[in-house]
């Protein structure tokens, strides 16, 4: 069985950051332009969660601008929590999509919130709930699975 890819929790803290930002600007933005903030936010989780965490934009902007100047990390992560995370970010983001698409703004506004409280807990903190949520399942799933 191979290693598991690895990555610079660094760059995961810059992606929840940068993720923190779009989010917060959906909610305070006319629900048009929100869409379409939530539209790209979800096309930058669906990459960092199905295709590369290193290849989501602001994964791509870390690597290009902000490591370099920082060098080489302590130590590296496992990506698969972090995928996850990315994959829950996704779900929520869809969901407030569904808010909108629906007219049901209740459900935009809990979703984005959910989603905006859980990025800043990373970008602030370090505490990835969607990586907590992997490793529960982890823990909880029959051996050998």
């Amino acid at each position: 069985m191979s290693q598991p890819e690895r990555v610079d929790p660094r760059a995961l803290r810059l992606n929840a950051a940068a993720t923190s930002l779009v989010l917060a600007a959906a909610l305070l933005v006319p629900v048009p332009v929100a869409a379409g903030l939530l539209g790209l936010q979800a096309l930058v989780f669906a990459v960092a969660a199905f295709v590369d965490l290193r290849l989501s934009p602001y994964s791509l902007v870390f690597a290009r601008l902000v490591g370099p100047r920082l060098g080489e990390p302590a130590e590296l992560e496992d990506s698969r929590p972090p995928r996850f995370a990315q994959q829950v970010g996704l779900a929520f983001v869809l969901v407030a999509l569904v808010g909108i698409a629906t007219g049901v703004p209740a459900l935009f506004l809990a979703a984005t919130a959910l989603a905006l409280v859980a990025a800043l807990l990373n970008a602030t903190v370090g505490l990835c709930l969607g990586c907590e949520m992997y490793l529960i399942a982890r823990r909880l799933a029959p051996a050998g699975t």
